[in-house]
């Protein structure tokens, strides 16, 4: 190759090189090295290439467009006039799921495999009596806690089950997070404390889903969930690194006062104080309620599931008072 040619190469990348350039350049080569075979019926090939503009779009299909539109329409019809569903480059994909009667399963917060029936024959009348103290200590700041709740909801039960599932819904996920980081930290496991835990905050949070459902909160109650929900999250975690014995049995005496509130929207609902309207269907579905459900119902599980919270935190506060670890002994894995 001559070092004319070098030259105007280096040039014409310097300059950012242009069409014309590529014309001249491919001559040359054209010149310089045609007397082999083949190569002028790749350098004319190569020529049309660059004299054609590169911003020139590519033509459309139009057979191919009008049936990628017909597709978009067949599937928003399917989709009931909705959104198309786009289909997952990663190849995640909710297989088909339904009911037990052939329905589409209608929920994707949850499945049908987690959910349960409340053992309703639990004892609701179980009681920790504080002796140490540390239990005292515990026992009476919930009995204080609960002053400013029943002045503030009276005897505005929907309102103060949804505040109550709000705060419910804290410890078992940070107790679960604290857990899960000691065992990344210390390279043990944690005899499946951390999935109870996380169940009961699942747990709790579906009972906040359900409350939500029967009530509509205000704006100043929103207010009041996010200042509360600050507050109690964070003294909670410090609770929990320096004592979570402490920490569990205060939740044990929540779950105390929760099943006394329960009772009382109860006792309210019986009386016709309250109307015992039909179940959500969200709650029918997780609990497994007949169809014909009403809020009575509801309440009536959930203050079973509260029963159970206040035996798993009061009995994982007795592991580490007999001065033992949770992963030591089983968890109670299912037991809502």
């Amino acid at each position: 190759m001559s070092q004319g040619v070098l030259r105007y190469l280096a040039r014409s990348f310097v300059n950012g090189g242009n069409r014309d350039g590529g014309r001249y350049l491919l001559g040359t080569f054209e010149a310089e090295f045609g007397r082999w075979n083949g190569v002028s019926c790749g350098v004319i090939y190569a020529r049309r290439m660059l004299s054609s503009s590169a911003t020139e779009p590519a033509p459309i299909d139009k057979e191919k467009k009008g049936s990628a539109i017909a597709e978009e329409e067949e599937e928003k019809k399917k989709n009931g006039g909705g959104a198309v569903v786009p289909s997952s480059y990663w190849g995640i994909s909710r297989p088909k799921i339904t009911k037990e009667d052939g329905t589409e399963w209608p929920w994707n917060c949850f499945m049908p495999w987690e959910t349960y029936r409340a053992d309703l024959s639990i004892d609701l009348k179980k009681h920790h009596v504080p002796k140490t103290f540390a239990d005292k200590f515990a026992y009476h700041t919930v009995k204080l806690l609960r002053v400013p709740t029943d002045i503030f909801f009276q005897r505005r039960y929907g309102c103060r089950a949804m505040m109550l599932e709000t705060v419910a819904a804290v410890p078992g996920m940070v107790g679960g997070m604290l857990l899960h980081l000691r065992s990344l930290r210390k390279f043990e496991h944690s005899g499946g404390w951390i999935k109870a835990l996380l169940e009961e905050a699942e747990n709790e949070r579906m009972h906040l889903m359900t409350m939500v459902e029967l009530v509509k909160p205000k704006w100043y109650e929103r207010l009041l969930v996010l200042t509360v929900q600050g507050v109690f999250f964070n003294a909670y975690f410090v609770l929990y690194l320096l004592s979570p014995k402490l920490a569990h049995r205060v939740v044990g005496y929540l779950e105390e006062e929760a099943i006394h509130s329960y009772t009382e929207y109860l006792k309210d609902l019986n009386s016709g104080a309250i109307e015992n309207v039909p179940a959500p269907a969200i709650a029918i579905d997780y609990w497994r309620l007949p169809k014909d459900a009403t809020l009575k119902d509801v309440i009536t599980v959930i203050r079973a599931d509260e029963a159970h919270h206040r035996d798993v935190n009061h009995f994982a506060s007795d592991i580490h008072f007999q001065g033992r670890k949770l992963k030591d002994s089983p968890a109670p894995l299912g037991y809502h």
